[in-house]
């Protein structure tokens, strides 16, 4: 019996030693190829785009000669859209997360809500966008505006940030608002003093990666009529508007191999932004973080 036992355990070992083998095995694959995807993809951009990029591609507007194209209109609405964006979605997320973990009560209605938030974050851009040309641009009167596509942009981001603050309210140990509340703070105290500050990096954490999603929608925008070809930089919120995956988009659909060299570079010029957003994100996760 000893020896049957034996054997047994050794034929289990050996095939459970065979599978993790295996999904090693194609995990490994699994990643590699992911790399080498975007190695390729990456080494193509850099060869179209390095040659293209310049100072005064950078400073120019757009234009229909390739030689004197440039992305200074995109780039300025693309901040200008952030601009709005940013505080809007952030105050509104941040508020919505609080409230929902420290306020409402746990009942069928609050988790309702926090379902139809979590389905939110996964429907299509393009949705927000039609229900940004309802409410903004034709209920508001806003028009194919810098506020309307910034407030509609917050609204695509808002249920990513709303959840992204929600999970870093809860790492906050309850022993610590016990505490607060122990030494006679008021709840909003507790909230205000200790809560959201050990919850911040986590908070600007999803939010910056939120924006960042942003920066790269393009749907939304098509939806409330924002140009694609713009010789001008915005100059107020009501000022009609162009941004980089618009401008980008608008290149690739020509038929000149120029301004499919112009559009590799504007997605150099875009990788940075977006490069520069998640690094920020990291340095104020590593930071900012702290163990309690």
């Amino acid at each position: 019996m000893g020896l049957i036992n034996k054997e047994s355990v050794k034929k289990r070992m050996g095939s459970r030693i065979a599978a993790n083998g295996l999904a090693k095995f194609l995990f490994i694959l699994a990643t590699g190829f992911s790399l080498l995807v975007l190695g390729v993809l990456i080494y193509r951009i850099l060869s179209q785009g390095l040659p293209y990029l310049s100072f005064d591609f950078i400073t120019n507007f757009a234009s229909r000669m390739p030689e004197r194209a440039g992305i200074w209109a995109a780039l300025l609405g693309t901040i200008w859209i952030m601009a709005v964006t940013a505080p809007v979605s952030f105050i509104l997320g941040v508020g919505t997360a609080i409230y929902l973990e420290e306020y409402a009560k746990k009942n069928a209605f609050t988790k309702f809500v926090q379902v139809n938030i979590s389905n939110l974050a996964g429907v299509p851009s393009i949705v927000f966008g039609l229900l940004g040309l309802t409410i903004f641009v034709r209920l508001a009167g806003l028009g194919s505006s810098v506020l309307a596509g910034g407030l509609t942009m917050s609204l695509l981001i808002l249920p990513v940030i709303v959840v992204a603050s929600q999970e870093a309210i809860r790492t906050v140990p309850r022993e610590i608002r016990e505490a607060s509340f122990g030494m006679g703070a008021t709840k909003w105290q507790t909230i205000r003093r200790i809560v959201f500050p050990a919850a911040l990096p986590g908070i600007l954490t999803g939010t910056i990666l939120a924006l960042s999603r942003a920066v790269g929608e393009t749907a939304p925008l098509l939806v409330l009529g924002a140009l694609a070809y713009v010789a001008f930089v915005p100059e107020n919120l009501l000022s009609q508007f162009t941004v980089l995956p618009i401008q980008l988009y608008n290149w690739t659909s020509r038929p000149q191999e120029d301004f499919h060299m112009l559009a590799a570079s504007g997605i150099i010029i875009l990788l940075i932004i977006l490069l520069i957003m998640n690094s920020i994100a990291v340095l104020i996760r590593n930071k900012f973080h702290k163990r309690f």
